[in-house]
C-alpha cells in the first residue's frame, strides 16, 4: 500500500487559497480515481477536488470552513497506486509564500500551526489571530469548542466579542462598536465570498494608486440600432443583443490603439499582454460580484462577443462557471448602469491596471452640430469612467484611451446590419 497526498491545485491565475466547503467523502470511505472527495470555494467560483488515486481516505487535514493555501495537503489516500512523498516540510511551504526571506523572518510572518503542547490551529483561526493581533500564547487561553477541543472560528469571534481589546484602532471597521452586541443592532457576518472580495479590494487600493477619468458619450446611434435589430438578431442568431458586447467591442478597438493599457506590473517591469481577455463584473443573486472573462475578445466579431457575454453571464448567475472562465483577464468592464447609476469609480481588478465603468443611458437635451448650425435635440447620453493605476498609466494615456472608447461608441455604424 502507498500513501497518496491530495493537494489543493491552482484554481486560477491570481488565486492563492480556497475555503473548504464540504467533505463529500469521510475518513474510511473508499474512493475511486477522479471521484470528487470535497468541495472548495474561492472568491470567484466553487470547485470540486477529485481523488488522484483509488483506495481508502485515510486522513483529512482540514475541516469545513478552513482556509487552505494552494499546494497544501488536503487529505491522504491509502492506495495501491505508486507512492508519493507525503507532505512538504513547513519551510518549503513558507518558501512559496515568502521567497528569498530568511527562515527566522518567515516564521515571524505566520502564526505557528501548533503551540508548545501540540494544540493544532487551522489556517482560518491563524489568519484571524494574526489580523486581530492575538499571540500564540493568548490563543492558547481560548476554550475550543471544536473536535478534540480545537479552537474554531466561532470561538475566536466569541472571544473578541467578550471585550478582549485588539491592537487595532478603536474605530477600525473590523472592530465592533460598543453597542454592537447589546441586542439592539443586527449583526451580519460576512459570507465567505464577501470576505474574500473585501480582502481583494483592500489589496488593490493598497497596491495601485487609483486615478479616475470621465467622458460623456452620445450613444443614440447604438440605442436606435439595437431597438431596430434586436428581434431580428434574436431570430437569426438565437442570441439576445444587449449593450454589453458593443461596449466590449469598443474597448477592444481602443486597446489595439493603446496597448499599454493591456498590461500588468511585476515589480519594476511592465508586462504587455498579447491576448485581450475582457472581464465582465457580474452581480450574483446573493449580491456579490464575480468576473467571468471573454478570452481573446479581439478575435471575435459582434455576434461572437454577444454569444460569449450571454453564455458567461448566464453561467455566473447559475453558479456554473469553471475556474478557467474567471482567470486570465487583462481588462475589466463594470456596467454600473445596470443599477441605474450614471457613473462610478470602480476599483481595479488586480493584476490589471485599468477598469471601465459604463453608466446608465439617459435621454436628455444636448447640443448637436448640423450643416445648418447647432441645434438642441433629445439624445441618448451616458458617462464612461476609467480607473487606472497611476504607477504606469498617466493622465494622458488613461484619458486618451477613455476618450477613444467614447469615439468608437459615438461613431457606431448605424447601418451595419445584424451580421
Amino acid at each position: 500500500m502507498a500513501l497518496v497526498e491530495i493537494i489543493l491545485p491552482k484554481l486560477g491565475e491570481s488565486i492563492k487559497e480556497a475555503t473548504v466547503l464540504n467533505w463529500i467523502k469521510k475518513v474510511g470511505d473508499s474512493v475511486e480515481l477522479d471521484e470528487a472527495i470535497l468541495e472548495v470555494a474561492t472568491d470567484k467560483v466553487d470547485s470540486e477536488i477529485a481523488a488522484t488515486a483509488h483506495g481508502t481516505l485515510k486522513e483529512i487535514h482540514f475541516e469545513e470552513n478552513d482556509v487552505v493555501k494552494v499546494g497544501e495537503v488536503l487529505a491522504i489516500i491509502d492506495s495501491e497506486d505508486e507512492s508519493v512523498i507525503i507532505a512538504e516540510e513547513e519551510e518549503e511551504a513558507l518558501d512559496e509564500i515568502f521567497p528569498n526571506k530568511p527562515i527566522e523572518e518567515k516564521q515571524d510572518k505566520v502564526l505557528q500551526r501548533t503551540d508548545a503542547s501540540g494544540r493544532f490551529y487551522s489556517p482560518l483561526v491563524r489568519n484571524m489571530a494574526k489580523a486581530e493581533g492575538i499571540s500564540l500564547e493568548e490563543l492558547n487561553q481560548i476554550q475550543g469548542s471544536g473536535a478534540k477541543g480545537r479552537v474554531i472560528k466561532k470561538d475566536v469571534l466569541e472571544y473578541l466579542s467578550s471585550g478582549r481589546k485588539t491592537t487595532k484602532s478603536q474605530h477600525s471597521p473590523n472592530t465592533p462598536m460598543k453597542d454592537s452586541f447589546n441586542g439592539e443592532n443586527e449583526i451580519i457576518e460576512m459570507d465567505r465570498m464577501r470576505s474574500m472580495i473585501a480582502d481583494h479590494m483592500v489589496y488593490s487600493k493598497r497596491t495601485s494608486p487609483h486615478v479616475t477619468s470621465y467622458v460623456e458619450a452620445d450613444v443614440t446611434k447604438i440605442v436606435e440600432w439595437r431597438e431596430k435589430h434586436k428581434e431580428a438578431f434574436l431570430k437569426k442568431h438565437g442570441q439576445k443583443i444587449t449593450f454589453t458586447p458593443i461596449f466590449v467591442e469598443a474597448v477592444v478597438n481602443a486597446l489595439q490603439e493603446f496597448p499599454l493599457i493591456n498590461v500588468s506590473v511585476d515589480d519594476n517591469k511592465i508586462i504587455v499582454k498579447k491576448e485581450m481577455n475582457i472581464g465582465l463584473a457580474t452581480a450574483l443573486p446573493s449580491g456579490n460580484l464575480i468576473v467571468p472573462v471573454i478570452k481573446n475578445a479581439n478575435q471575435k466579431n459582434l455576434l461572437g462577443l454577444t454569444s460569449s457575454v450571454n453564455d458567461l453571464v448566464n453561467k455566473a448567475r447559475m453558479n456554473k462557471l469553471q475556474p478557467s472562465e474567471i482567470e486570465g483577464g487583462t481588462f475589466t468592464i463594470s456596467n454600473v448602469g445596470t443599477f441605474r447609476n450614471i457613473m462610478g469609480t470602480p476599483i481595479i481588478n488586480q493584476p490589471e491596471v485599468a477598469i471601465l465603468a459604463t453608466g446608465a443611458i439617459r435621454k436628455r437635451p444636448a447640443v448637436v452640430e448640423t450643416e445648418y448650425g447647432d441645434v438642441i435635440a433629445i439624445r441618448h447620453m451616458m458617462y464612461l469612467s476609467l480607473s487606472y493605476d497611476h504607477r504606469v498609466v498617466d493622465g494622458n494615456l488613461g484619458g486618451s484611451f477613455l476618450a477613444r472608447i467614447g469615439d468608437y461608441l459615438e461613431d457606431f455604424e448605424a447601418n451595419r446590419g445584424i451580421g
